[in-house]
């Protein structure tokens, strides 16, 4: 197997070129972290930022209402040890990112998929939900989706509360990718982290949000009715306490980091922008590869003739041209024939790896 020379596969922003200023961790150093003073939920400083960043979205929350994590990945073992029993079910999208399945087996629970329709922007396929037995205890959404770049519908997220209220499910809302929309002409959306009707844990950290993923942290936001939450926070209480996993040092430096990492963050954004500007305007000429322009994350999605197996075409693209990319079964989408790329990569790399990738593409659907 070749060494790509044209990565479209790179979801590491640090790896990109991307990484902020030299002196950026320098708040990890400081004498506050040397003391200890555990809380299940995390420093309230912390917690404080955290809460002031979901004003961006119009959302007004409340420190008591956070926990923090080391990671996202964390946070979901977290809530399914806190909503599920083993065997229980957790209604997950499809397509969505891999990572969900070994999480899942991890805590012993059972992935129930419902899918997003390709044809229909990605909107949700309603009838897994309507079907989902009495054994599901909470339903995922990732807004953004990834890696199709989908918001979740304002029609569909008014359902899925509307379900969890009735069945008595949690949401959980993975929202990483929130602060990246991509199409500059749509206003801002929303975050389900203003949710009242229903008890939701929505997530997020500083892997996305400044593109540190180097600095262990994320967070859970709790809302919905006030006495689902109040309960809900007791007992993850009992969950965070048992492990105690945040870094002091992390957790404290965190505010600056989040205040200096917006730079980070609009580099990042402009970035994906410029990449998805290109992608768009070289898939225009290639009358073999159609595309539909995610609206927001880090990931956009080729259709591509399906002469041959896409797992063969990505060992092809990568021994014959030096171009990565992921073929879309490692994100369980639909059908055969798609290819996803990330958005990341430097421009110059990026306009190469896609010409290159089109050009092997048209080649080969004309033999």
């Amino acid at each position: 197997m070749g060494t790509p020379e044209y990565d479209l596969t790179q979801s590491n922003p640090t790896r990109c070129g991307l990484a902020g200023p030299d002196d950026l961790l320098d708040p990890l150093a400081r004498p506050a972290g040397l003391r200890y003073d555990p809380d299940p939920r995390g420093p309230l400083s912390t917690r404080q930022a955290v809460a002031s960043g979901y004003l961006q979205w119009r959302v007004a929350v409340t420190p008591d209402r956070v926990v923090l994590t080391t990671s996202t990945s964390e946070a979901y073992g977290f809530l399914f040890k806190l909503l599920a029993d083993p065997g229980d079910g957790i209604l997950v999208p499809r397509p969505s990112y891999p990572l969900f399945d070994q999480l899942a087996r991890l805590d012993a629970v059972e992935l129930v998929p419902y899918q997003l329709v390709a044809d229909d922007d990605w909107r949700i396929d309603r009838s897994a939900i309507d079907d989902a037995s009495g054994g599901c205890r909470a339903v995922i959404v990732v807004h953004p989706n990834n890696p199709t770049g989908s918001f979740v519908h304002p029609d569909d997220a008014a359902y899925l509360t509307g379900m969890c209220r009735r069945r008595g499910w949690a949401m959980i809302a993975d929202e990483v990718f929130l602060p990246y929309p991509l199409d500059q002409n749509t206003p801002a959306t929303t975050s389900f982290a203003g949710t009242s009707s229903c008890l939701t844990f929505t997530l997020g950290g500083l892997s996305k949000s400044v593109g540190l993923p180097q600095i262990k942290l994320a967070w859970i936001v709790l809302s919905g009715p006030e006495d689902h939450v109040t309960e809900a926070a007791g007992r993850l209480d009992y969950v965070a306490d048992a492990y105690l996993s945040v870094s002091e040092p992390s957790a404290l430096a965190a505010p600056e980091l989040m205040a200096r990492g917006g730079a980070i963050r609009e580099a990042i954004l402009a970035r994906c922008r410029a990449n998805l500007h290109t992608l768009i305007s070289l898939v225009d000429r290639a009358p073999a590869v159609t595309m539909t322009a995610p609206r927001g994350g880090w990931s956009a999605i080729l259709s591509v003739p399906t002469v041959i197996d896409e797992e063969e075409l990505a060992i092809r693209l990568l021994e014959a041209h030096g171009v990565a990319v992921h073929p879309g079964f490692l994100f369980d989408l639909p059908s055969d024939g798609r290819l996803v790329l990330s958005l990341i990569p430097p421009e110059e790399i990026f306009a190469e790896g896609v010409r290159r990738l089109l050009s092997f593409v048209s080649e080969f659907g004309t033999d």
